[in-house]
């Protein structure tokens, strides 16, 4: 053999194996099957593994995972393995699934997790899995599910959720309305609880079985003075408050700012003594506020816009008028009227009269009663006042359309001892809230003939018993000097009113809502702290 031959065959078996070992390179740095699984060429199962491997062959299409001893499916643990069709876990101790566990997986469609532990998922743990059309997470110890947790899983076609233990509540709320709008089918499953729900199926409910809005008071705003009364009026297309500030005499004003979204100082203050109750009126688009003072009177004053002040329209006789403890305005067949009640063993409790220029004295009820509060009402669409008193049962004084008088009707009976009353109307239904200071404050209802004891809520050391409504809510809030003011909220399925949240206020003397651009207030006025707005905010459970 030639020197030209015997080159060209030792290159040739140089090339060869120079071939082999480039084979041997390359099956050497391809993954190999992990210690804990068995492969075949398109498929794993790994039976006891304690973690999830982060690499397989590069040809398996379906993994599986039996009897591991991992507890959670952490994130990105299959971004190695992007050409996975089929993934199973079962009989594992997994316990929960992380955010994005899945993510990197653009061809799977199978997604088996059964027969598990898992009691917590990630509100993200299936984004990516636009090519699933099979979930199950049956058999799990699954008591909720995360808000849209299959949003993103356009392609499903079947979800299998048996074996779990759900509570239908709000935070089911979104499963309900996911199965009434998507495509896919999914198995019969029974809901654990509450009550109202036990063993139905969640597929038959409806997102009208589930009563998620709820609502609270929260601190809006504090306002830096004591404050003995509060009342909100619109007026000039303005929504304004007024409060009676006792301990420097005045009557202070605040109006809404709609850019801060606060309640800011507008008017000038009405400077007055001992002031007790600041009462807006307004007639004919005039605004008067009545002043009632505990010294020096009490007076009448008129908003002037032209000045941009208010000015005294006139006093109040003093002879009747000597010790002022509440102001209640209404108007009864288009003639406008306030009432004040006097508190004092010679004064009288008085109704005024607007006669176009001014008011003048219509009325004197009872004397020497000593009346802590007037209430107006309608009872059978007939104008009716109740007095309360420190020293009789709560009288009931009825409107003669003839001689245009109120005529005493009747009282309350066994109760004694009240401070105020306050009205207010559920459906047809009309009941009055009733304030004791120590004891009981009651909710009685009219029953056609008489106010009839309804509820019985505790006081410690309660003036105010104020009822109203906000939206479709009707709420009642007793104060409290000794303990936590009270928010009651009616419940309609009882037919009575239920405790619904504690507000600290210190010494509270009064309250008045306030609706203003779609938002709700409640203004609390403090005797010996600081002046309280709270809001009122609406809440989805189901959220």
């Amino acid at each position: 053999m030639g020197i030209a031959a015997k080159r060209s065959q030792w290159l040739g078996v140089l090339v060869a194996a120079s071939v082999l070992v480039l084979v041997d390179s390359k099956r050497a740095r391809q993954p190999r099957c992990p210690l804990s699984c068995t492969c075949t060429k398109d498929n794993a199962l790994c039976e006891g593994a304690g973690s999830i491997p982060r690499s397989f062959p590069p040809d398996v299409m379906s993994l599986s995972f039996v009897k591991s001893e991992f507890s959670e499916i952490p994130k990105e643990s299959f971004i190695h393995t992007p050409g996975l069709h089929l993934l199973l876990f079962t009989a594992n101790n997994l316990e929960s699934i992380n955010e994005d566990a899945f993510i990197s997986l653009p061809h799977l469609e199978y997604l088996f997790i059964e027969n598990n532990q898992i009691d917590s998922i990630s509100p993200h743990a299936f984004r990516g899995l636009k090519t699933l059309v099979h979930l199950s997470l049956a058999y799990n110890n699954l008591e909720t599910l995360p808000r849209d947790l299959f949003k993103g899983l356009d392609a499903l076609t079947k979800v299998d959720l048996r074996g779990n233990h759900f509570t239908c509540d709000c935070k089911l709320k979104w499963l309900v309305e996911w199965i009434f709008s998507t495509n896919a089918t999914v198995d019969q499953v029974y809901c654990k609880g509450p009550a109202s729900h036990l063993d139905k199926s969640i597929n038959d409910l409806e997102p009208q079985s589930f009563d998620c809005i709820t609502t609270e008071f929260a601190s809006h705003q504090s306002l830096k003075f004591e404050s003995i009364s509060v009342e909100a009026f619109f007026f000039e297309n303005n929504q304004y408050v007024v409060f009676a500030q006792p301990f420097i005499g005045k009557c202070s004003f605040l109006e809404w700012d709609h850019v801060e979204m606060l309640f800011r100082t507008r008017y000038d203050d009405i400077d007055s003594t001992s002031t007790v109750i600041c009462k807006p009126l307004i007639i004919d688009n005039q605004l008067f506020i009545i002043v009632a003072q505990l010294f020096g009177g009490s007076h009448i004053y008129k908003r002037d816009s032209s000045a941009n002040k208010f000015i005294k329209l006139q006093g109040i006789d003093i002879l009747r008028i000597r010790k002022p403890n509440d102001i209640e305005t209404f108007s009864i067949d288009g003639e406008s009227f306030f009432v004040i009640a006097d508190s004092s063993k010679a004064g009288i409790t008085t109704i005024y009269k607007w006669n176009g220029n001014g008011f003048y004295s219509h009325q004197s009820l009872h004397p020497w009663y000593r009346d802590t509060d007037v209430e107006y009402l309608e009872i059978s669409s007939k104008p009716h006042l109740i007095l309360s008193s420190s020293s009789q049962r709560p009288v009931i004084y009825q409107w003669n359309r003839t001689t245009k008088l109120f005529e005493r009707r009747t009282d309350i009976p066994e109760m004694e001892d009240v401070y105020a009353v306050k009205h207010f109307q559920v459906e047809s239904d009309l009941f009055i809230c009733l304030t004791r200071f120590i004891g009981d404050s009651k909710v009685m209802r009219w029953d056609g003939a008489l106010f009839r004891e309804a509820q019985t809520m505790p006081s410690r050391g309660s003036m105010v018993f104020q009822p109203f409504a906000v939206g479709s809510w009707q709420y009642a809030i007793l104060g409290n000097d000794y303990s936590f003011t009270q928010v009651y909220r009616w419940d309609a399925k009882k037919g009575e009113f239920v405790r619904f949240q504690e507000l600290n206020i210190q010494a509270p003397r009064a309250f008045s809502p306030v609706a203003i651009d779609n938002r709700q207030f409640l203004v609390a006025s403090s005797f010996k702290g600081k002046t309280q707005i709270f809001e009122h905010r609406i809440i989805d459970l189901s959220n």
